[in-house]
């Protein structure tokens, strides 16, 4: 083989073996690159299982997180047991609505000889159930009107008194939603000191903020409750600021609006709503004789139907 041959197969070789090692980083090349976007593929379809994981465990968490009721609710209402700290005085109400002799009856005159009478039947007491929004003026006017007469009734025994707070006016409050809030804080107080709900229903209606206005801070209806010398002030303020009661008392008011307990198909459909032994009145909210007239009416409507016919007894 001649020199010009063998330096042509040298260099042909030389060729071959830069174009192999060309090839070689090529493909390694081609594989890094491969490695680097397999990883990124997999690094992000990571990530986005770990955003999906805890989007589905929030709002599952969410979903299965029961909703609190207050566990000595009525219907959706609060009976008044007690008048502790409304501010409620001995004196006279304004109406003088005394249910002792209206709605029972007369005291007898001594006769000087016996004489055929009924059976001695005492009058029920009447059932008064208040529907109450706590940003409805119509309800701070009966309240401001009625709450003496209300409480010496219930004092007496002539009467039970049952408040189902309900949240109609919620949008009305630049969204703070202070109408729902309301009603679940006076549910709270319902719950963990019953004995003073008659005295913070009386403090909410009382200083009720203006319509269209943000209304009292959680902090400051916990301060209102606080303020009315409850017990446990602690839980009270932990649950109103908490708004333990919020959903509930948003479900309530869903459930007034389709249908009220013991009526006849009846519904809510403003506040406040006032049933006397299930016939609502309709008269001035703010007139307080008025008012006990009405319960006066039904209330002697109720013993005469209570009252059995007169049998009547001989004299000795």
């Amino acid at each position: 083989m001649s020199s010009d041959e063998s330096q042509n197969a040298a260099s042909s070789e030389r060729r071959d073996a830069v174009r192999e090692k060309a090839l070689q980083v090529k493909a390694r090349q081609s594989r890094a690159r491969l490695i680097r976007r397999t990883s990124l593929a997999i690094v992000a379809v990571a990530f986005v299982a770990v955003i999906a994981v805890v989007v589905t465990w929030t709002v599952s968490s969410s979903a299965s997180k029961p909703m609190m009721s207050p566990a000595n609710v009525v219907d959706d209402g609060f009976v008044v047991s007690d008048v502790t700290g409304g501010g409620v005085g001995a004196e006279e109400s304004d109406a003088n609505g005394s249910l002792e002799g209206e709605a029972a009856t007369p005291t007898p005159t001594a006769e000087p000889e016996p004489t055929p009478t009924a059976s001695p039947t005492e009058a029920p007491a009447v059932d008064i159930r208040v529907y109450v929004d706590y940003l409805s003026t119509g309800s701070r006017d009966f309240q401001l009107a009625n709450m003496k007469q209300l409480s010496e009734w219930v004092g007496d025994g002539a009467a039970t008194l049952t408040y189902y707070p309900v949240a109609m006016l919620t949008a009305k409050s630049n969204g703070t939603k202070y109408s729902l809030r309301a009603a679940g804080a006076a549910a709270c107080v319902a719950q963990n000191a019953p004995d003073y709900f008659f005295a913070f229903n009386d403090a909410l209606l009382r200083q009720q903020p203006e319509v269209d206005s943000d209304g009292y801070s959680d902090s400051e209806l916990a301060a209102m409750a606080i303020a009315t010398g409850l017990d446990g002030p602690k839980v009270v303020r932990a649950c109103i600021e908490g708004q333990s009661y919020a959903s509930w008392a948003k479900t309530a008011t869903e459930r007034a609006l389709q249908e009220l307990p013991g009526t006849d198909g009846a519904a809510l459909t403003g506040t406040p709503m006032v049933l006397v032994n299930g016939t609502q009145y309709v008269g001035k909210l703010g007139d307080a004789k008025e008012f006990a007239q009405f319960v006066l009416t039904v209330a002697s409507d109720a013993y005469y139907k209570a009252t059995p016919t007169p049998t009547p007894t001989p004299a000795p």
